[in-house]
């Protein structure tokens, strides 16, 4: 059994597990040592629902969104992606096009890969089952994200999630998170209405919470981090 499928066999669901935390610094480094590394400002879009799949981006830092949009031509957020995940790995695997559209959050460094290397990458280094592991963890992510629960501890664990996504910062940073985001983003990511997200983002001024048309402000991630764990 090699070295990443024990860690595999052995990982706990209960985290919020990147492609690089099942696979192993050793194969995601080798993963982005042979891509193609490129920057991308805020709102760019990496990949484009309905177009084929032939490449896959993976995160080295910034935060992307994952976006679906109906046949009603409803938009649905469905998550945010950050340093050490894969994105596009789906389409290029099964040879559709592409399920959802991806944008960049804020400025992000990304390694892209092509679809025949990739593939032959994925064979090399065994890593069918990480990836389908992966994929459930990202599915579970979105349900949790967007299903039952009250409003507020989905709002706060969402913030939350977005801001460790950034990079690692203290329960009480010296200056304020800004997060690159609005209202409509949050309200779409957890299928309410607008009003509701600036209603709960109102309750969540105790920690220091602030909204503007296009950032968010967290000045205690600390206490923010207690209320989305406060359900569990």
């Amino acid at each position: 059994m090699s070295e990443y499928r024990e860690r595999f066999a052995g990982a706990s669901d209960a985290a919020v597990q990147t492609l690089r935390d099942l696979a192993g610094e050793d194969v995601w480094d080798r993963l982005v040592g042979q891509s193609h590394e490129r920057w991308h400002p805020p709102g760019q879009t990496l990949m484009r629902q309905g177009e084929p799949g032939d490449l896959v981006v993976a995160v080295l830092s910034g935060v992307a969104k994952v976006v679906r949009t109906d046949r009603g031509g409803q938009r649905l957020l469905l998550a945010f992606r950050g340093p050490g995940e894969l994105l596009g790995e789906v389409a290029v695997r099964d040879g559709g096009g592409r399920l959802v559209t991806v944008e960049t959050l804020s400025r992000c460094k990304v390694a892209v890969m092509g679809k025949a290397e990739f593939t032959q990458f994925v064979a090399v280094h065994d890593l069918t089952p990480v990836l389908e592991r992966y994929a459930l963890n990202r599915l579970r992510q979105s349900t949790q994200a967007r299903g039952g629960g009250e409003v507020r501890t989905r709002l706060a664990a969402t913030l939350v999630r977005i801001a460790d996504l950034t990079g690692p910062h203290g329960s009480l940073p010296s200056q304020p998170l800004e997060l690159s985001l609005t209202r409509e983003e949050l309200a779409e990511h957890l299928q309410v209405s607008r009003n509701t997200v600036s209603r709960k983002l109102s309750e969540l001024e105790f920690c220091q919470v602030s909204a503007g048309r296009t950032r968010i402000v967290i000045g205690d991630l600390g206490a923010l981090r207690q209320v989305a764990e406060a359900a569990g």
